[in-house]
């Protein structure tokens, strides 16, 4: 989940504009250069065609391959918990809304979870059990799905490390982290090594159980992305991974040290970032997407431009399917 839990997070967040005056938000790439275009073409940018991704909120995202569909993070029903409200409800029922998932899965073939936050785990258990999808996820992630109903052969427990060949679409499991929030803390820690009493039923229920990112990568030299679920990182394991894109999840803290300039020379310096779980993730999928009033969105770019000014950022919405480039197709 984000950072903040309580009536700390909730503080006035005025309209901010992006860098050259492009507005938040936009679906457009927000950020071009001469020395972009020299990197992206030293790098081999990826072909537009190769793949599609869609934007799902928070750091939920759909990619299509040949006919294929991944899910990483498919958090679609949305419900409210008064978290961005200052009135925060630990006892709030968990839901989902099987009409209002289908309108954006597809037919997935894997869904990767990075952690067992609502935000993030909530519709899940539905996809699971709807389509036969693969999981992958942690120990925790197993636990809780098996309680829910989920078959155990439907899951693959990951630590980290682990490379996964799908028919030619690799999946790299990545140990990762939790956000951070201003004390140094972060909402419902926790570990499962056996499945609940009973299937969980408030948002409470849901343990972190550690946290993990995510690289896909297209069949036949298609583009990689990296998946983040949480404004954290393992900079050990995320060195050397070299993705195309990167979709970074925006800090609402300055907890984690240099977090956006150590995680950027990890990654290699990515030929595109795409800003994640910036978003009000207790409001419907909307246009234009509703900000969580935490989050410095406009800092973060200008951080990301400093660090990597090559480097093309593009801010999501939820309605936009874009290229293996992000670049829109709509």
């Amino acid at each position: 989940m984000s950072d903040d839990t309580d009536a700390q997070r909730i503080q006035r967040f005025g309209r901010r504009t992006v860098l050259r005056g492009a507005a938040l938000g936009a679906a457009a790439p927000l950020l071009t250069s001469t020395a972009a275009a020299s990197e992206a073409a030293t790098r081999g940018a990826p072909a537009a065609g190769s793949a599609s991704l869609r934007w799902l909120g928070t750091s939920g995202w759909r990619i299509d391959v040949d006919g294929r569909t991944v899910l990483f993070d498919p958090y679609i029903t949305r419900f409210k918990t008064g978290l961005f409200s200052g009135a925060f409800k630990p006892d709030t029922e968990l839901k989902s809304n099987p009409k209002l998932v289908r309108e954006y899965i597809g037919r997935p073939e894997i869904v990767l979870v990075s952690h067992c936050h609502w935000d993030h785990l909530a519709d899940v258990p539905y996809i699971a059990k709807s389509t036969g999808a693969r999981i992958i996820g942690t120990e925790t992630t197993f636990h809780v799905l098996v309680a829910f109903g989920v078959d155990p052969d439907q899951i693959s427990v990951v630590k980290g490390g682990e490379v996964l060949d799908f028919g030619g679409l690799t999946v790299e499991a990545v140990a990762s982290r939790h956000s951070r929030n201003k004390r140094h803390s972060y909402f419902a820690p926790g570990t499962l090594n056996a499945p609940p009493a009973a299937a969980p039923r408030t948002i409470s229920d849901l343990p972190e159980g550690d946290t993990l990112a995510f690289q896909v990568t297209a069949p036949n030299s298609g583009p990689s992305a990296f998946l983040m679920g949480a404004s954290d990182f393992s900079e050990r394991d995320a060195k050397g991974l070299r993705p195309d894109l990167a979709m970074i999840a925006v800090p609402s803290s300055a907890s984690t040290s240099h977090y956006v300039p150590r995680l950027l020379r990890a990654l290699g310096k990515p030929g595109v970032v795409v800003p994640v779980h910036w978003d009000n993730f207790e409001e419907p999928l909307s246009d234009p997407p509703r900000r969580d009033p935490a989050v410095d969105l406009a800092a973060f770019i200008a951080q990301v431009h400093r660090e990597s000014p090559a480097s093309r950022i593009v801010v999501p919405d939820y309605r936009t399917t874009y290229g293996g480039d992000m670049r829109p197709r709509n």
